[in-house]
């Protein structure tokens, strides 16, 4: 039996880092549909508009409401709406209106940290050393990947909005681990907080330059990428992602988000015929290794060392089903 159970937590875990790699992939598309997006329509418009789609598609694939279990836990699902919906994805829009997609891109990379230390200080996850390692040298390839060949110019008003929005997304992140560990489903959930970012949006349509003009998704390629970013990189990996982060943690989960820019820099030399320097091969090839570090699945020190994360309260002792639950 224990076995089944061992067998059974190796899958999840496994199903969860397949959700992670998959969340990051399409989100590593989305600077590329959200830059052609933009030549047409403000960045409110793409926010809204592909969050509508989202939760339509949610509704339809799980139309029942969500029950809360207690009157407060509603703070978290506002909480959750305006950080990783509603401010996170507004921030990013309007720095890619500033700065190149790869800027934002490695900027917003930073997240993972950001969300390891608010972790870390609500006591809810630790990190040992080699996942620190491993972040500092994904950190080191992402700058290579999104930087190289740019140079390093100082802090813009885009850097600054990218900085702003990777702390959102290490807020929303946190709270998506406290939501799944009160035992909500994840589709559920998500289309809750979907709504509250919908509702923390419209008193915003207006003053930042909403038109009710549908005429501009006649074009193909408007309508191409609204709905990838609708239905794939909001309704799809918002619950890829939340699966992922309720068997992970959050610190963990979020590592994974050092891959969006090398997927970005590859994208954007697909589609965009834009060209992958040397330093960039050499940025992606750091990216992956951080990660693996991060992971432990490259040595560091003792060969006995400590697990290179940890969430709090867990350990060999502990027995857990496949699903994370005690």
């Amino acid at each position: 039996m224990r076995t089944e159970s061992t067998a059974n937590r190796g899958g999840s875990i496994g199903a969860a880092h397949a959700f992670a790699l998959f969340t990051v992939f399409v989100w590593g598309f989305t600077f590329v549909s959200t830059k052609v997006l933009l030549e047409d329509f403000a960045p409110i418009e793409v926010l809204f508009g592909r969050f509508v789609i989202g939760l339509v598609a949610l509704c339809a694939l799980r139309p029942r409401v969500l029950r809360l279990k207690r009157r407060s836990h509603e703070l978290l699902f506002i909480a959750a709406g305006l950080t990783g919906v509603t401010l996170y994805y507004l921030l990013e829009n309007i720095a890619l209106t500033f700065a190149h997609a790869s800027t934002v891109g490695v900027l917003v990379a930073v997240s993972p940290l950001s969300t390891a230390a608010i972790a870390f200080v609500l006591g809810r996850e630790r990190m040992h050393a080699r996942f620190v390692v491993g972040l500092l040298v994904a950190i080191a390839g992402v700058a290579l990947v999104c930087l190289g060949g740019a140079g390093v110019q100082a802090l813009s008003v885009g850097d600054a909005l990218a900085l702003a929005a990777a702390l959102m997304w290490s807020v929303y992140s946190t709270l998506v681990k406290r939501i799944a560990d009160l035992g909500y489903e994840t589709i559920a959930s998500t289309k809750r907080t979907f709504v509250w970012g919908l509702l923390f949006m419209l008193p915003l349509l207006a003053p930042l330059g909403a038109q009710p003009d549908l005429s501009r998704l006649v074009d193909a390629a408007n309508a191409g990428n609204l709905l990838f970013l609708g239905l794939a990189a909001s309704a799809g990996c918002f619950v890829t992602w939340g699966m992922a982060v309720s068997r992970l943690g959050a610190a963990k989960t979020s590592a994974y988000i050092y891959l969006v820019p090398v997927i970005t820099a590859v994208a954007s030399a697909m589609i965009l015929g834009e060209s992958v320097t040397l330093a960039m091969a050499a940025g992606i090839v750091l990216t992956i290794a951080g990660l693996a570090l991060s992971e432990g699945r490259v040595p560091l020190g003792r060969a006995h060392a400590a697990p290179p994360y940890e969430e709090v309260g867990t350990g060999a002792s502990e027995k857990r089903d496949g699903t994370g639950r005690m």
